[in-house]
């Protein structure tokens, strides 16, 4: 089968399946809604800060607050594009009519990615807008030094997440153990090795913590990360690249 029919292939399967697109739809609402929340309390809470906080106040950011709960939809949604196929027994099927395992794994991938992508950048651009209205008084502006790239990296993010779900779900299969790994990777392990002083240092460079570098503006005074936004993505993209390889490993390895 062709690329260009692998591609059309995978949009229809994509499109076709409610819970995949109601994900995306999901990560939008919840991210700009949790940051417009989250921009009104730090907005009522300003005048208590004192002067060094103030300092570094970042009120693109603080807009963004919303995303850690909305990547878990796009956590859902990666592992769903890959992993249906396999709950349903469908995976056969495909692997008939496209032989070629990597053509079959990347068309997914890059279909999938171009709707997160889409998805995301438009949630990040909603988001920031929304939540610096919100702010007011102490809001930035789009064209403010560093904040289009925050923005933009917003999106970014919420795409690499997606595609960090694929390649994991690639290389485990079932949707279940995929998000049973993924969502305490994300929400606890994480969180843990950043929190704590003695392993902060390694949980600096996990894909989450490093990739939301990309979103800030402003840089505490007690922060000694040595990588700054773009570092830090270009940490998350070689995560990415792991596991999207790790997974096509495995599928050309294994049966289906």
């Amino acid at each position: 089968m062709a690329a260009a029919q692998v591609l059309r292939s995978e949009w229809t399967k994509i499109r076709s399946v409610s819970s995949t697109v109601w994900t995306l739809g999901l990560a939008g609402v919840v991210t700009i809604a949790l940051g417009m929340l989250i921009s009104i309390l730090s907005r009522n809470d300003y005048d208590s800060l004192n002067a060094k906080d103030r300092l570094t106040f970042d009120p693109t950011y603080i807009s963004f607050a919303g995303m850690s709960l909305g990547q878990l939809a796009m956590i859902v949604f990666g592992v769903l594009v890959v992993s249906n196929e396999y709950s349903t027994g469908m995976i056969r099927t495909s692997l008939a009519a496209v032989p070629q395992r990597g053509t079959l794994l990347f068309g997914k991938v890059f279909v999938a990615t171009l709707l997160a992508l889409a998805v995301g950048l438009a949630t990040s651009f909603v988001t920031f807008f929304a939540g610096q209205a919100v702010l007011g008084p102490y809001r930035a502006g789009l064209g403010d030094p560093g904040v289009l790239r925050a923005v933009i990296g917003g999106g970014l993010y919420m795409t690499l997440i997606a595609m960090f779900s694929m390649g994991v779900a690639a290389m485990l299969r079932s949707p279940m153990l995929s998000l049973g790994i993924l969502m305490p990777f994300f929400f606890l392990i994480s969180s843990i090795l950043g929190g704590v002083s003695a392993t902060k240092k390694i949980g600096r460079f996990l894909p989450d913590q490093a990739g939301s570098r990309i979103m800030q503006v402003k840089t505490p005074f007690d922060d000694d990360t040595p990588y700054g936004p773009w570092g830090g993505l270009a940490i998350m993209v070689a995560w990415v690249v792991l596991a999207l390889l790790g997974g096509y490993a495995l599928l050309k390895k294994r049966d289906a």
